[in-house]
């Protein structure tokens, strides 16, 4: 009887890529899977769930996503000031005023893994507000996403 044996990606292996998504138009939980999926390195064939094998992704015009439904009212952010009753919260609106770089992390971060791996594959996406962005010697590929 063969057995196959299974590839197990090593850390000097991996060959990181840069994407670039344009995030005008587009739902932010479809957003955040896909950019989620290349952070882990989900799309390619050598993924290994143990090792750090994505790509680096970068998102520009941050603050034309979409939501559907009423989420730009009933969504709301939280956030503690570490102080006594010092909870606070915005909606999705307020939070695009103020940093709606933070509407797509927050997005992305929920759909990594809750560990150390996770936090560092979080390090790997770039969030811009507008169309330019300070990676361009990186020659990040574009990806669309409908």
């Amino acid at each position: 009887m063969y057995t196959q044996k299974s590839y197990s990606a090593k850390k000097e292996e991996m060959e990181k890529k840069w994407w670039v998504i344009d995030a005008t138009d587009v739902v932010v939980g479809r957003l955040a899977t896909e950019v989620a999926s290349l952070l882990r390195g989900k799309h390619k064939p050598t993924f290994t769930p143990n090792q750090e094998c994505g790509d680096f992704v970068v998102i520009t015009n941050c603050e034309k996503v979409k939501f559907t439904g009423k989420k730009w009212t009933d969504k709301k952010y939280y956030w503690h000031s570490n102080h006594i009753g010092g909870i606070k919260q915005r909606t999705a609106t307020e939070q695009l005023e103020k940093h709606p770089e933070l509407l797509v992390m927050n997005a992305v971060k929920g759909m990594l893994p809750k560990n150390s791996l996770g936090r560092k594959q979080l390090t790997k996406l770039k969030v811009f507000v507008g169309s330019e962005h300070n990676h361009e010697a990186q020659k990040p590929e574009v990806k669309t996403i409908n």
